[in-house]
């Protein structure tokens, strides 16, 4: 608990300086949610956060908490993900100080991310930024199929088996 602590300490900083830097207001909501992002381990959407604020009786409006996640993405403190689902205007979002280098799977089905880390990854970008003589800042790379955990509550062989299931209890 201690490095996530520092972590947030270090999150609050930089929140700070940027919107100091860029003449923006210090608000309590931009550091609440601030605090919010940065108690989570998952990828989320906007409308998680804003749940997460009212159930914790903050009050935010959905447009602060858009907002407030624009600004986090600006100063590098939140990234923002399009994991080509159904509705490609949604976008998911996940901490992103003191992170090491991932890559993501997302399950088509349930739409669950996963992360994986891979040094291989790391030596690919190194190999093609030098080939390319480019200087390589982020990458992305997502792979894309069905999981098979149990509990794919959408997956279809689940929605048949409990449609049998349903059906031997009648």
């Amino acid at each position: 608990m201690q490095a996530s602590n520092s972590l947030l300490a270090i999150a609050r900083s930089k929140l700070e300086e940027s919107l100091l830097a860029k003449g923006l207001r210090r608000s309590s909501e931009r550091f609440a949610i601030l605090d919010e992002v940065y108690s989570r381990n998952d990828h989320f959407d906007a409308e998680d956060l804003y749940q997460a604020m009212q159930q914790k009786s903050y009050p935010v409006s959905r447009a602060t908490v858009y907002n407030a996640l624009d600004v986090l993405i600006d100063c590098g403190l939140v990234r923002r993900h399009h994991f080509g689902e159904e509705d490609n205007s949604k976008s998911r979002y996940e901490k992103s100080l003191g992170r090491q280098q991932h890559a993501h799977v997302v399950c088509t089905i349930c739409h669950r991310v996963k992360e994986f880390c891979d040094p291989r990854l790391h030596l690919i970008k190194t190999h093609v930024g030098n080939a390319l003589q480019f200087q390589v800042e982020a990458h992305s790379l997502v792979f894309y199929g069905q999981c098979t955990d149990d509990d794919c509550e959408t997956k279809p062989d689940n929605q048949q088996t409990k449609l049998i299931i349903k059906k031997d209890m009648i």
